[in-house]
């Protein structure tokens, strides 16, 4: 029987890690609990690489490896899988996971992806190689909407493909921009990647957000500029649309003006106001063409406006006044009987006669130093001082001063304006039509986000109460598009409590199987082990991320958090890694996981819906670039950190 290359690839891996282990304990004098806890890690990989399920593997093998460690006290080994998973389910962090889940099972399921291509595919007509961009700017919104990374291979697969093969573009090139632009989502927030790092490492979810919003951006960027390169350099692998393709219908009252898509539509609209220039349209749809005109402008004076004036205020610092516990400002809190009051001076401590011979007194010489009179009242503040300290916080409050412009503020709004202007230099009514289209389906999805976003960058929310605030946003998009229904809810329903189970019973197998590992001594064996090599901090960096990229070939993305990110974790503290840092770089790595064979789910995804013509090989040829890009945005990450931590640092320290 012929094996596929793929199986020959999985058992060799495997082989070579049975191999290990077997070199491993024949090396040692000793086989210690630590060895064991070794065997344990490389048993757990071998398990699931054979197909058994991650979640209850990891809890099975803790399990049994905890009554090992234990010498067969089963009591013992069953009170430590009891406290770990409580531990695990009393996470308020993973409350956040079935809300953000159901919302994008919500988006999903209204079925705004169509809609949303068909405009972006318009709006980017003239970009070389404007299919696969359009793919990839679809499938960056849509993951970042939903973050089912399955969802959005497959649907994009089912849209995208055929329209992008039709137009003769490369199979590789087509089914590398799906399968890279799906994993988006993964790592650009509302991320449950994110969400279980930080559960994990104990670093704040919020800062992660922070920190991957630029990252992820710079990712998308870049796959953005792979395209638009590979399309000047190969026109026959991405081919120009032809002008039919980037022809855009206008509505009828549109046309009854008359207008032609290349015509200059505000000083049309604006002519059209004008007497009986407009007698067969009606003024109303005339005002409200033009409302759409000004809306973009408006929005950035807004915008501007209110991101200038919280940039560079200085709030005032409040001053308070510190009074002691018991003491009040009125006699009547006194007599009430609240608050702590001083014992009554009779029967109470008191200081001993002076002119007893038995009790204190001071020491000769004492006259000679400074005392204050006898009868004298302790120093008081003057009245003056104290009334200006009372009359600071109010005059504080009232000469709020404000600080120069920041310079980040300057550059974004440079580039938004430039981008507003050019809006309404080249807004033909083909133009004006395109945008009216993205008004309705990229604009509500990406006004979802930045809401969701927004709320738990800036502290309004934390990220539980904005994945509330994100589903209920979902239910609302979905009814708005009238793809509200009963079927639709108890099917989102259904995969939010199935895919949250995955989750948080892989959680709770995590738990139990870091505990065992720690209770054998297998994290002491492997720290000792790392401070031997006497690494330095990027030799600790480059061996950690090579690790984990060899670990994405067999493994998935959620198994390498629970597995492998509690072993790495104890180990940043030596080497002086900031936990946040080291959450972006593993991030960005993990997009690898869905891309690197044999276990790249995402080339599976899309085989499951492509042509019978497109094979395994062709979409894996299509990933291997995308994935060098992958490798290059880490190496950017790491040589700019500033890059990840600007944002987190701006806001938070």
């Amino acid at each position: 029987m012929k094996l596929r290359k793929e199986l020959w690839f999985g058992l060799s891996i495997m082989g070579l890690v049975l191999a290990s282990i077997v070199w491993m304990l024949l090396g040692v004098e000793t086989i210690t609990k630590g060895h064991l806890g070794l065997l344990m890690l490389s048993l757990v990989v071998v398990a699931i690489m054979l197909g058994f399920p991650t979640a209850f593997t990891l809890m099975g093998m803790g399990m049994i490896f905890t009554w090992l460690a234990y010498d067969g006290d089963i009591t013992r080994t069953l009170d430590l899988m009891v406290q770990a998973a409580y531990k695990s389910m009393a996470n308020d962090v993973l409350i956040a996971i079935p809300l953000f889940v159901f919302m994008g099972y919500l988006v999903e399921r209204a079925n705004l992806i169509e809609s949303l291509f068909r405009s972006m595919h318009l709006a980017m007509a003239r970009i070389p190689g404007s299919l696969a961009v359009a793919t990839l700017a679809t499938c960056a919104v849509f993951a970042t909407a939903t973050g089912i990374v399955g969802a959005v291979v497959t649907l994009m697969g089912l849209l995208a493909l055929p329209a992008m093969l039709r137009a003769g573009y490369s199979t590789p090139l087509a089914a590398g921009a799906i399968t890279a632009g799906g994993c988006l989502g993964i790592l650009i927030p509302p991320s449950v990647l994110l969400i279980l790092y930080g559960a994990t490492a104990g670093v704040s979810v919020v800062q992660l957000y922070a920190g991957a919003f630029f990252p992820g951006l710079m990712l998308a960027g870049l796959y953005f500029g792979y395209v638009i390169l590979v399309a000047k350099l190969k026109p026959k692998w991405a081919p120009p649309l032809t002008a039919e393709e980037r022809h855009v219908e206008l509505p009828p009252l549109t046309s009854t003006l008359p207008a032609r898509n290349e015509q200059y539509a505000p000083a049309r609209l604006l002519a059209a106001l004008k007497g009986q220039r407009n007698a067969d349209v009606p003024m109303g749809y005339v005002l409200r063409q033009l409302a759409l005109v000004v809306l973009p402008g408006l929005l950035f004076v807004l915008l501007a406006t209110s991101t200038w004036r919280a940039a560079t205020i200085v709030p005032p610092e409040a001053i308070y006044e510190i009074q002691p516990i018991g003491f009040s400002d009125g006699a009547g809190d006194s007599e009430s009987g609240t608050g702590l009051v001083e014992p009554p001076v009779e029967g109470g401590l008191q200081e001993p006669p002076l002119d007893d011979a038995d009790g204190l007194q001071e020491p000769p010489g004492a006259d000679t130093a400074l005392a204050a009179p006898p009868g004298a009242e302790p120093v008081a503040e003057p009245p003056a001082a104290a009334s200006e300290a009372a009359d600071e916080p109010s005059a504080g409050a009232a000469e709020a001063t404000r600080k120069p412009t920041p310079t980040w503020w300057w550059a974004g709004f440079a580039v938004l304006g430039a981008l507003t202007l050019c809006f309404y230099l080249f807004l033909s009514f083909a133009r004006l039509e395109v945008f009216k289209m993205l008004l309705g389906s990229f604009f509500p999805l990406l006004i979802l986000i930045l809401s969701v976003l927004g709320s738990i960058v800036f502290g309004l929310a934390t990220p539980t109460e904005a994945a509330a605030m994100g589903s209920a946003g979902g239910f609302l998009l979905a009814a708005a598009y009238k793809r509200l229904n009963m079927d639709v809810l108890k099917e989102s329903v259904f995969l939010t409590a199935k895919t949250s189970a995955m989750v948080c019973w892989l959680f709770v197998g995590s738990a139990i199987f870091s505990a065992a590992f720690a209770l054998l001594g297998g994290q002491e064996l492997v720290e000792r082990w790392v401070l031997s090599l006497n690494l330095s901090k990027v030799e600790f960096m480059l061996l950690s991320q090579v690790v984990i990229f060899l670990l994405g070939w067999p493994l998935e993305w959620t198994e390498i958090i629970v597995i492998f990110m509690p072993i790495f974790i104890p180990l940043l503290d030596h080497f002086g890694v900031d936990p946040l840092f080291f959450g972006l770089l593993v991030a960005l790595n993990l997009q690898t996981a869905f891309l690197s064979p044999p276990v790249a789910m995402s080339a599976f995804y899309l085989k499951g819906v492509a042509p019978p013509h497109v094979t395994l090989n062709q979409i894996f040829l299509g990933m291997m670039p995308f994935m060098g890009i992958q490798i290059l945005a880490i190496f950017f990450l790491y040589m700019w950190p500033q890059i990840g931590m600007w944002l987190p640092q701006l806001l938070y320290r």
